[in-house]
C-alpha cells in the first residue's frame, strides 16, 4: 500500500507556525488564510522536487525557478503574482522569528499576462435589472424577493463586496441619514452613502423581514427563509435568478454588480481617488483596472462617432 507524502517538517513546521500567526495576530479571514496557505504549501511541494527541505536555504534564483515552474504549469501572470506576495509574507514572518537571514522573494516579479478586465452591466442592462414590477415575478410565491431586490440595490448602490453585504447588520445602516457602516478586508470599516432606490428598497424588505425572522436577537440585515443570516452562496444563486426572471441575457454575479458600480462612476465623476475609497481599495493600483474599462467604452463611442475613426483592415495595410 503506497503511502501519501508527506512535507519534511523543516518545511511543514514553519508554515504551519506562519498561519496561526496571521489567523490569530493579524485577524485575516478565513479565505484568505486558506489563500496563504494553499499557495505556500504549493511552493514547498515544488522546493521538495528540487531537494530543497529548508526555508532557510532559499536564494532568489531558487525563487525564480519556482516561478518558471508555475508558468510552465499554466499558472496566470496574477495568480504567481499571488503566490509571490504570500511568500514575501511569509520571509517577513520568518526573519522577525529567526528563521531566515533574507527574504529571496523580494525584488521577483511574475510574468506579464493579458489583463483580465472584469465583467460589468451597462446602465440599460442595470436598468433592466433593477427598474422591476415584482408583480412579474410571483411575489406572492416567493416572499424573499423583496431581500433580492434590496441586496441588488445595495450592491449597485455603493459597491459592496459580497462579503460586506451578508455581514451588514440592521443597525449598521441609516436609512434616514442615507449612509451605512460596511466592515472591508483587514477588518477595515468604512461609512458608504446609499442611494434613494437602494433605501426604498431596504425599506420594504425590513417590513417583510419583520415576518420572517424567528430570533429578536438576530441582527443581520438579510435573512433567509429560516430566520437566520443569509450565506453568501444563496445570495449567489439568487442574484442569478434575478438575472433570468428579468430576462437578462447575462450571468449575474454580486462582483459584476460592483464592477458595474466602479465603472459606471468612474465614468460619471473620472475621480479614481473617490472610487478607490467607496470600493474600500488599500492600493490606487487595484481600482486602476477601472481606467481601462472606462477608455474601452470611450474607444467605442469615438469609433462609432468620429467621422475618420474608422480602423484600417488587415487587408488595407
Amino acid at each position: 500500500m503506497t503511502s501519501t507524502p508527506v512535507l519534511p517538517l523543516t518545511l511543514s513546521q514553519p508554515l504551519a507556525a506562519f498561519v496561526r500567526h496571521i489567523g490569530s495576530e493579524r485577524r485575516l479571514s478565513p479565505h484568505t488564510l486558506s489563500n496563504y496557505q494553499r499557495d505556500l504549501e504549493q511552493a514547498a511541494w515544488l522546493l521538495q522536487e528540487r531537494d530543497i527541505s529548508d526555508w532557510s536555504v532559499l536564494t532568489q534564483h531558487d525563487v525564480r525557478a519556482l516561478v518558471a515552474t508555475w508558468h510552465r504549469r499554466g499558472k496566470g501572470g496574477t495568480t504567481i503574482q499571488r503566490m509571490l506576495s504570500s511568500l514575501r509574507t511569509f520571509y517577513h514572518f520568518l526573519l522577525r522569528e529567526g528563521l531566515a537571514k533574507d527574504n529571496p522573494a523580494e525584488g521577483i516579479r511574475a510574468p506579464k499576462g493579458a489583463q483580465r478586465l472584469p465583467k460589468t452591466l451597462d446602465q440599460e442592462q442595470v436598468a433592466q435589472l433593477l427598474d422591476h414590477s415584482f408583480a412579474n415575478d410571483n411575489a406572492a410565491d416567493d416572499p424573499l424577493l423583496l431581500r433580492d431586490q434590496a441586496m441588488m440595490e445595495l450592491i449597485y448602490s455603493s459597491g459592496l463586496r459580497l462579503a460586506e453585504l451578508v455581514s451588514l447588520n440592521v443597525d449598521t445602516i441609516d436609512l434616514r441619514a442615507g449612509e451605512m457602516m460596511v466592515t472591508g478586508k483587514g477588518s477595515k470599516a468604512r461609512v458608504l452613502p446609499v442611494g434613494g432606490p437602494a433605501i426604498a428598497a431596504v425599506r420594504a424588505w425590513l417590513k417583510q423581514r419583520a415576518l420572517l425572522v424567528k430570533d429578536t436577537q438576530e441582527p443581520a440585515l438579510f435573512i433567509n427563509i429560516h430566520g437566520r443570516r443569509v450565506s453568501t452562496r444563496t445570495v449567489q444563486q439568487r442574484l442569478a435568478k434575478s438575472a433570468q426572471l428579468r430576462q437578462l441575457d447575462q450571468h449575474l454575479h454580486p462582483h459584476m454588480l460592483r464592477h458595474s458600480f466602479a465603472t459606471h462612476m468612474l465614468e460619471a465623476s473620472g475621480d479614481l481617488r473617490a472610487v478607490q475609497e467607496l470600493l474600500g481599495h488599500a492600493n490606487l493600483s487595484t481600482t486602476q483596472i477601472y481606467t481601462h474599462l472606462d477608455f474601452q467604452h470611450l474607444a467605442s463611442v469615438y469609433d462609432g462617432a468620429h467621422p475618420r475613426a474608422q480602423r484600417k483592415k488587415p487587408s488595407e495595410d
